[in-house]
């Protein structure tokens, strides 16, 4: 199963309109394969709390222009981590601490990205090529054994 054309043509719009407003890693992700709930995943980043809201309005503007209304709208308020949901399509918006400590991405590696015209999509911990060394790269150190013992 993959994700249906109105999905994947909502995404393009959020992915669009987040790259408007200057978000960075802007990622979609089909899970339709994974999740019975959605078909995609838009993940960006964004530095600044007040950026996170900036860019989670110029998405919500650019779908409700396209003839889409959010079923739920989470975490504006703090704007650290904005969750939009739309049914087939779930946007997360996230402050870049929060993408890094979260790390989404790295959780649906396995899922197909999907590529957005218009939106350079950025490279994510996990993809296919070299998925064991970005896992490896992220993992602790093991810790050091003093030979005398």
């Amino acid at each position: 199963m993959t994700a249906s054309p109105e999905a994947l043509e909502m995404a393009g719009v959020a992915a669009r309109a987040a790259d408007e407003k200057l978000a960075t890693d802007i990622v979609v992700i089909d899970v339709s394969d994974q999740l019975v709930i959605t078909d995609c995943f838009v993940l960006a980043s964004a530095d600044t709390e007040r950026q996170v809201n900036a860019i989670v309005e110029e998405i919500e503007d650019a779908l409700r222009e396209a003839g889409h209304k959010p079923l739920r709208r989470e975490g504006t308020r703090e704007g650290r981590w904005a969750l939009l949901d739309y049914n087939e399509v779930v946007v997360h918006v996230q402050h870049v601490d929060e993408r890094d400590y979260y790390s989404l991405d790295r959780l649906w590696k396995d899922c197909p990205v999907v590529e957005i015209d218009g939106v350079e999509t950025a490279a994510r911990p996990g993809g296919a090529a070299g998925a064991d060394d970005a896992d490896d790269a992220l993992a602790p150190e093991e810790p050091q054994r003093d030979q005398g013992l």
